[in-house]
């Protein structure tokens, strides 16, 4: 098919690539033996070279092997953004195995359901996650090995002395007792760990079309999906990022990885392009826009992909303090629309045009992108990227495409796109049709090529760039004895974007307050999935065949917009 939009690419930016035949962890082998000595990692202090890097990642295969870890295994991370977080992804790799990422911020209920559908067996995690894992484990009989470290582990050695006395301090010390089945990282990664003297020829060869992480999601239609992606579709989506940039330099610039490298945005956009290029990762465990505002004045950061809240906070804090953003040159954002106002307020203090793209975990997950240099319309979620075709189809049957400017369903097709849901056939041949992904969402298209996000076809909400299903929060609602019936609608959040708001019908004679039924939430659901707010009523809009419209309530005026303190109480 014409992909007309390849005229408005950036000069130097191609229509197609020659993607090599390689697996994701030569992205790191190629860029230890093309800058061995340049910094790879930033944290707090301590700085890892690619070479460093590399063999870490080598010594945490041979680790994984010698615990029994086989080639297909599935191996979780439950990590931050801490240097363990990449070290553990490509050892996993290295080891012919499947990363499965999995959020920090997960109850045990959702762990649980993670681990099980996996089939994960071994596990490497912060120590402070360790209570919620051992749960698991005892209930549920997996993971069967574990493997904890801690945020300590690669601080300078001042800074690793003090750790324990603020951890102590701030009550977020915890000691985890390391017999099998439980191990230390360190411990995993020292030299003389038995078999780590036999190097890199002794792991596995994997195959570019080996599945290489299952990457957990809503997916299209709602429930909790294990996405399949190869090492060809993560590697892809990775060079299609860098080919993006023609402007990039390779082994020069810096990333500040804020965004969640648990999440795929984050793996692609800023540790995979990262290594691929040869290029410094300032990391943050959790995002503040103070610290994030300091690094990229003191580590002079130079590319920043991000989620339209964190823009918007950053934004707060250098008005305050005055900070320098320009050594900013691209800046990407992605996850959920990013508004207007926080585009252009960003741009002036920083002098850099943020290049708002759009994809979904299903695609690697990049799709679409705007120009970094070139202009574009404001609104706009980009153009495809090379070797990608999008289509806008009829909402009705999605076989019919929709004329320039009218409103459909974007479909994609690309060699990023995913192979499938894990275990879920039935899922999988109802978006994957005919080789083309049906994303679920409603875009248009102008007469230049660029597309334009308007709504989802689901009623996904998204705070903070997290994904949160409504009908999963009306079940925990429901399972309170004075909750009667629920009804969760995402609404506008002038700080994140977007936020959970429940509308509640208690129980006939029951009482219960927002506080209450707040906390009975945050006992069961990560803290992003929590309402920001929760409005009672006696009773809720339905269709006539009894259907609650959830669009009515989302669309009152007086109910559809939050302040940021509200929401913020919630995360």
């Amino acid at each position: 098919m014409p992909r007309s939009w390849i005229s408005r690419y950036d000069p130097g930016v191609p229509a197609t690539f020659d993607y090599p035949e390689w697996t994701v962890p030569d992205l790191l082998r190629r860029s230890a033996s093309r800058f061995p000595d340049s910094p790879a990692l930033f944290f707090y202090g301590t700085t890892l070279s690619f070479r460093e890097l590399n063999d870490l990642t080598t010594r945490c295969a041979l680790g994984l092997r010698r615990l029994g870890v086989q080639a297909g295994d599935r191996v979780a991370l439950m990590l931050p953004n801490i240097p363990q977080a990449v070290i553990a992804y490509y050892g996993v790799l290295k080891a012919g195995a499947v990363v499965a990422p999995m959020n920090p911020l997960s109850v045990e209920r959702e762990l649980q359901s993670q681990v099980m559908d996996s089939g994960s067996e071994t596990i490497i995690a912060l120590d402070l996650l360790y209570p919620r894992i051992r749960a698991v484990r005892e209930r549920a009989g997996l993971p069967r090995r574990i493997i904890i470290t801690s945020l300590q582990d690669f601080l300078p050695t001042a800074k690793r002395l003090l750790y324990p006395i603020k951890a102590w301090w701030t009550n977020r010390w915890i000691v985890v007792e390391k017999s099998p089945p439980v191990y230390g990282f360190l411990e995993f990664l020292d030299p003389a760990f038995p078999g780590m003297g036999a190097g890199d020829s002794s792991l596995p060869t994997v195959e570019p079309g080996a599945l290489a992480q299952i990457q957990y999601t809503g997916g299209t239609t709602g429930s909790p999906k294990g996405v399949m992606l190869t090492h060809r579709n993560v590697l892809v989506n990775a060079l299609q990022g860098r080919g993006w940039c023609s402007n990039f330099r390779e082994g020069q610039e810096v990333f500040l990885g804020a965004v969640p490298l648990f999440h795929c945005y984050g793996l692609s956009t800023c540790q995979n392009l990262a290594v691929a290029t040869g290029s410094q990762i300032v990391l943050l465990p959790r995002f503040d826009a103070g610290e994030a505002v300091k690094a990229i004045k003191k580590h002079h950061v130079t590319i920043m992909s991000g989620v339209p809240v964190m823009f918007s906070m950053i934004i707060d804090v250098a008005k305050a303090r005055r900070h320098d953003l320009h050594s900013i040159r691209v800046c990407l954002s992605g996850a959920s629309p990013l508004p207007a106002d926080v585009q252009e307020e960003f741009e002036r203090l920083s002098g850099v045009t943020i290049s708002e793209g759009y994809g979904l975990t299903e695609a690697g997950p990049t799709t679409h992108c705007n120009p970094i240099q070139g202009p574009h319309p404001s609104g706009s979620m980009g153009l495809p990227f090379p070797d990608t075709d999008a289509r806008i189809v009829d909402l009705e049957n999605g076989r019919r495409d929709v004329p320039i400017g009218e409103a459909g369903e974007l479909i994609v097709r690309g060699p990023q796109v995913m192979q499938g849901y894990w275990k879920k056939e039935a899922e999988t041949q109802a978006v994957l049709r005919e080789g083309w992904l049906y994303t679920g969402d409603i875009v248009r298209r102008d007469e230049q090529g660029f597309f334009f996000f308007m709504d989802r076809k689901k009623d996904v909400i998204k705070p903070w760039g997290e994904t949160v299903y409504p009908r999963e929060v009306e079940e925990i609602l429901l399972q309170h004895p004075a909750v009667h019936e629920a009804a969760v609608v995402g609404i506008v959040d002038r700080h994140y974007g977007e936020a959970v708001k429940a509308f509640v019908v208690r129980a006939q004679g029951a009482s219960v307050t927002e506080r209450e039924l707040l906390e009975h939430c945050r006992r069961l659901m990560a803290r992003f999935k929590v309402p920001a707010v929760i409005e009672f009523r006696t009773e809720l809009p339905r269709t006539v065949i009894g259907k609650v419209l959830r669009r009515a309530l989302r669309d009152e005026p007086w109910a559809s917009v939050v302040d940021a303190p509200a929401s913020r109480k919630a995360m």
